[in-house]
């Protein structure tokens, strides 16, 4: 059925998970650092007491102005109101059943759990370093993957020193743990 005839509150059901990030292995748990917990907390906690408030005053302007159907502050708002209430849903949702895993219990330890920070070589001798964080908080572009990721999943319950196999779109490659570290309790 084409979205254009569907009602909005199917539309916003269907999106409901579409917030960019990927779903949760069925069975799975919602693992999640302290630090990423407070990131999506203070998100959800700025779209409620900020962000939401100030579309709501200008929606509320815009409609006393008259004409709705050309009113682009009107039509603008009431889109960025939905968005707004679909993230707080999701992020509402994910923090509910969000399983707080403190990485720096393992401090000291040379073997990889969820929260390790991984530094390993492939077959080509390139060092590559990573940290394992959960589904709502990895960030490539900071080294961060998800604990789901073909490269953690092949990783974690390592210890330094072994060589692995990890599968990729490109063939089978070894990879050999060189550093683990956590963070220290505090």
């Amino acid at each position: 059925m084409s979205k254009a005839f569907t009602r909005e509150s199917e539309a916003d059901a269907d999106d409901d998970e579409a917030g960019g990030l990927p779903p949760l292995p069925p069975g799975g748990k919602n693992y999640i650092t302290p630090a990423g917990h407070a990131r999506l907390r203070a998100e959800l906690l700025h779209l409620i007491d900020v962000e939401r408030p100030q579309v709501v005053e200008v929606v509320h302007w815009a409609a006393s102005n008259g004409d709705r159907s050309e009113n682009g502050d009107y039509l603008y708002g009431k889109k960025r109101l939905r968005e707004i209430d679909r993230r707080i849903r999701f992020l509402t949702k994910r923090l509910e059943i969000a399983e707080v895993a403190d990485p720096s219990l393992h401090h000291g330890n040379d073997q990889v759990f969820f929260g390790a920070t991984v530094t390993y070589a492939d077959d080509a001798g390139t060092e590559r370093t990573i940290t394992i964080v959960g589904i709502d908080e990895a960030d490539s572009l900071q080294g961060q993957v998800s604990w789901i990721s073909p490269i953690a999943r092949t990783l974690l319950k390592s210890r330094v020193g072994d060589v692995l196999r990890l599968v990729t779109p490109a063939g089978v490659q070894e990879v050999e743990v060189i550093d683990v570290r956590y963070p220290a309790p505090g």
